[in-house]
Formats: C-alpha cells, structure tokens, sequence
C-alpha cells in the first residue's frame, strides 16, 4: 500500500521540533570527528544534518521527501531525493546517521540496511536511534479503536515499523554487521502543542482513511481517549515515545 504520509516543512518544523532538539545520545554514540564524511539517512529539514556539519563533517543527506530536501537544501546542504531502500552510494561514507527515520522504511528493512552496508567504507559505522517496540503504543491503540469503531481496519493503514531490539539485531547481523550496541529506551516526550498537532503531524496514514468531512471528529475522538493518559494535570501533552538507539560496524 503506497503511504499517505507527506511532510511539510513548516508545519514539522512547529510541530516536531524535538526530534533533532533530542537527539543528543544518538549524536554522542555516533561521536562524529572533523573530516569524516556521513550520510544522513532521512535527514528531514537538515536541521540536525547542519549540526553535523557544524562540527566538520563532510555531510550528505537524504530523504524520500522532496519538500523536507528542499528545505535542507535551502540550508546549504548537500541533500538528495532518495528513498532508504534505494540508496545507491558505493563505500563512500565513513558513517551512516539517522535519526528518528527508519522506522518510516516498513516496506523493508533488510533493503535499508543493506544499501547502509554497501554505502559504508570498510569498518565504517551505522548508528541510528529509532521507535522500538512499544513507540506510541498508546497513541496507536487509540487511533486503531476509533478506526475500528467506523469499520476500517487501522493495522492495514500502520505505517510504522518499531521492532524489538533482537529482531532490529538479527537483521544488522544478518546483512554483515558487528552490533556494538542496542538498547530499547522509553522517552516519554513532552510535545510542543496538542496531541491534535501530533496527529496531523504523524498520523497522516490514518486519518487519509476518511472523508476530510469525518476528520474532525475521529481526531476530537482520539484526543478525548488520550487525554486521561497523556495530559499531565498541567494540561501538557505527552508522546509516549520509546526509543530504540544502537551502533553497529560494517564487518569483513
């Protein structure tokens, strides 16, 4: 099934500032040095890929958006139109980054870590943070029970790919990778509005489902269901986010 999912910089830009602002661990497990040359895998708006930068690094990235490429173009960045699972770079990088993107890449996983490998140096390194298993667990239960209630199937429409650290492992093994690290850690994550903005942020795959007439209120449904779970008595709202975050070298 093609996505529905589209990205817009501005409004990611308002709504989901804190994927780059919270990357922080990911960045130091990557521990990128001057000189180095990184691909940014799903590097979004370029904001973070710019940070890289910053500190000396020969950047490139890349996202399967071509509005999210525009903008990071528009930043001075080499960035190009390319899906994860066609990356078509040779053992150029010494490094391969991503943040909070691969586990948009559903279709296969085993293809993206694959063009990871081919695009590495040998001994290069892929460190990623990702959602892992149980990301949004609460989000996706709530949007799935009021698709349900309408008779449409949400699991058909889940867009997400959140696996277990020993599957995610499996996988990078698999494809010639020596796995240094990989942990599973929950974050839940303050959000910058309301749970509204999130899901038309995020959840584009699920609301496409209905008519726009009906989105309204299937959204006004889910932030009533969320509301008792993830908005503190401060009237914040909360993602309940988990993270999964590791390193691996390219074997051989």
């Amino acid at each position: 099934m093609a996505s529905t999912q589209t990205w817009d910089p501005q409004t990611y830009a308002r709504n989901a500032r804190f994927v780059s602002e919270l990357a922080g661990a990911v960045v130091e497990l990557l521990a990128p040095q001057a000189g180095e040359r990184i691909l940014d895998l799903g590097c979004g708006d370029g904001v973070l890929t710019a940070t890289l930068a910053a500190l000396g690094c020969e950047m490139v990235g890349v996202d399967a958006s071509a509005a999210q490429v525009g903008a990071a173009r528009a930043l001075g960045l080499d960035a190009r139109e390319m899906g994860g699972e066609r990356l078509d770079f040779d053992a150029e990088f010494d490094a391969v980054f991503s943040n909070a993107a691969l586990h948009w890449m559903k279709h296969d996983p085993d293809a993206v870590i694959a063009g990871v490998r081919r695009a590495l140096r040998p001994g290069g390194r892929f460190v990623a943070e990702m959602g892992g298993y149980g990301c949004v667990a609460k989000i996706k239960a709530a949007l799935l029970a009021a698709l349900a209630r309408r008779g449409i199937d949400g699991e058909a429409l889940d867009p997400w790919y959140f696996p277990t650290v020993e599957d995610y492992c499996a996988r990078l093994r698999a494809s010639g990778f020596r796995v240094e690290s990989a942990a599973l850690i929950a974050r839940p994550t303050q959000l910058p509005g309301d749970i509204s903005d999130w899901l038309a942020t995020f959840a584009q795959c699920f609301t496409a489902a209905l008519v726009s007439e009906q989105r309204p209120a299937f959204i006004a449904e889910v932030q009533a269901a969320l509301k008792p779970q993830l908005c503190d008595a401060q009237q914040r709202w909360w993602a309940d986010y988990v993270r999964l975050r590791f390193r691996a070298i390219k074997a051989g």
